[in-house]
């Protein structure tokens, strides 16, 4: 059984000859330290993993220092010393803002240009996955994550407005990405934090939960697995996101109370399950044969009946060890072996 065949068979909650392994991100100290001076796509292909990752084309239209840029939202990034960039402001900062305000376009012709040559090379083998969003992260990269959960409260109009002009964008980028040939779909909005959700689970429902569903619905129609990917601890909303008709969760962050035994035994004969293999202390800061114990015991508790994939509970971040990573790798090869 090729990658393909594991990453489907997981998630139509079956059985493949091993637990597949697949990671949503990892970060570029990690593939050189391993690797040296290859693409990602090499470094997937080199490591076997069953599922690569790929993100939609965005230009960078303004380039303010070299550490600073704003791309074609008219989201300004700040690039970290790690090489990881965060959003540090939108375009809409006034409500009147969002009158002018357009998206850019979904059709541009560089929009999957990453997604194409990863399909070229992969499709059949390995499970090309599609990376989008919904309409919530973009909501608060435009309009700042403060400002739009006020919103919730104060304009629930504009909160609305900017939600819906988000998700026809990645709704049609999505169909797109579809048609080219991805064969799976997953939306990375994070609603939470260690704690729990960002905002309250009503807020949830009546401003996050329904662009949720549509672009779901996208996916499913056209017959493709859709996994959610959210950080946190998400026991609050855990049963709406798999009312949502999603396909798999991932992360699974244990570090924010998320215990694999338990969303196995109540959610695993519903959705696929994904990660959970902490990327914080475990990673980071403890030893291989750690690593190696931990994914042994995870193997236990998610993998029997299929239905579980293979991978860290956030990402292969900067700070992970690179030899942990590899025990981690070679332990779900070693453990994670079905009868």
């Amino acid at each position: 059984m090729n990658g393909l065949g594991r990453m489907l068979t997981a998630l139509d909650l079956r059985e493949p000859d091993r637990i597949p392994i697949w990671e949503l991100i990892i970060n570029e100290p990690v593939i050189a330290a391993l690797a040296g001076s290859v693409s990602k796509e090499d470094f997937y292909e080199s490591e076997g993993l069953d599922g690569i990752s790929v993100f939609e084309d965005v230009r960078r239209v303004q380039v303010i220092d070299p550490a600073t840029y704003r791309d074609e939202w008219g989201i300004l990034w700040r690039i970290e010393p790690s090489g990881l960039a965060y959003p540090s402001g939108g375009p809409i900062k006034l409500p009147e803002d969002l009158d002018t305000y357009s998206p850019p376009d979904p059709d541009a012709e560089h929009r999957l240009q990453s997604l194409e040559r990863a399909v070229k090379r992969f499709k059949g083998t390995r499970a090309v996955v599609f990376a989008c969003h919904e309409g919530f992260e973009f909501s608060h990269y435009l309009r700042g994550m403060r400002r739009l959960l006020l919103d919730y409260y104060r304009n629930p109009r504009l909160a609305r407005r900017l939600a819906r002009i988000v998700t026809d964008y990645k709704k049609k980028v999505i169909a797109r990405a579809i048609d080219l040939g991805a064969d799976v779909v997953l939306t990375g909005d994070d609603y939470c934090n260690r704690n729990g959700p960002l905002m309250s689970v009503a807020h949830f429902e009546k401003f996050v939960l329904p662009y949720l569903r549509e672009t779901v619905a996208v996916a499913r129609r056209r017959g493709i697995p859709y996994i959610k990917h959210t950080d946190g601890n998400i026991w609050p909303i855990f049963e709406q996101l798999v009312n949502a008709g999603i396909t798999a969760i991932d992360p699974l962050e244990p570090a924010a109370g998320m215990d694999i035994g338990e969303v196995k035994e109540r959610y695993g004969d519903r959705i696929c399950l994904i990660g959970n293999i902490d990327c914080g202390e475990l990673l980071s800061w403890r030893f291989p044969r750690d690593v190696a114990d931990s994914v042994r015991e995870t193997v236990a508790r998610a993998g029997p009946g299929g239905g579980y994939i293979l991978s860290s509970s956030n990402s292969i971040h900067p700070a992970v060890k690179p030899e942990n990573y590899r025990a981690m790798v070679q332990a779900a090869r070693r453990y994670g072996k079905y009868a």
